[in-house]
């Protein structure tokens, strides 16, 4: 059976983003800190077709994240551009360019419909309006016998994890402050929605927590 995997970059103080963000600051103010660690890697850098970068404890994480993933879910804000209705004559395409890293059906979450955009490297981008369940329910018939990558942004994930439809997370937890802006578990409760910590892998730079559903 398909399962729903999210994995995500965070803080010491639990912020997964920064504050104001935008085009030209995706994350926010300093969120981009939380991603240091990723884009120095050679199996990270390959996803974006990047040449170069390190192999660490930290590689066998990366390919374990984004194996066996036949669809994504994401929220309006992952996929970016600018609040509110789309603009018909500059419509956004996303942060990734022509031919986008992830090379299957997508699923953006958002209040506006728009047709499906498709994009080069089997990437198609899918806009949900019926809410968080229809989008996992058609990002898991795209899936077929793989998994479905849950991305974020923070009140998507929140979604999510207080409706107790994750399956399995990886926090890639930094030891930085952020002080400000979007906090992962703030009004999921004081549970982790059946899952629990099945490993730790601890670098200078990074400590990947891995829970599962029980």
């Amino acid at each position: 059976m398909s399962k729903l995997r999210l994995r995500i970059s965070m803080s010491l103080d639990g912020f997964v983003a920064g504050v104001e963000q935008s085009v030209a600051q995706p994350m926010g103010k300093g969120g981009d800190r939380l991603h240091a660690w990723a884009f120095q890697l050679a199996a990270f850098r390959a996803l974006l077709g990047l040449e170069g970068g390190e192999v660490n404890e930290s590689t066998q994480v990366v390919e374990e994240s984004f194996a066996h993933v036949g669809a994504t879910v994401m929220g309006r804000n992952m996929f970016g551009g600018h609040p509110g209705p789309w603009n018909a004559e500059k419509p956004w395409k996303g942060w990734w360019g022509a031919n986008p890293p992830f090379h299957h059906p997508v699923f953006v979450i958002t209040h506006h419909p728009r047709e499906p955009l498709e994009m080069e490297g089997g990437t198609t981008f899918t806009f949900v309006t019926q809410g968080i369940e229809r989008a996992l329910d058609l990002a898991k018939h795209a899936a077929g016998n793989k998994d479905v990558s849950l991305g974020g942004g923070a009140k998507t994930a929140q979604q999510f994890l207080a409706a107790g439809l994750v399956d399995q997370m990886v926090i890639n937890l930094v030891p930085t402050l952020l002080g400000t802006g979007e906090r992962l578990f703030d009004g999921v409760g004081d549970d982790l929605h059946g899952l629990e910590l099945v490993g730790t892998v601890a670098t200078p730079r990074v400590i990947h927590l891995k829970l599962a559903r029980r």
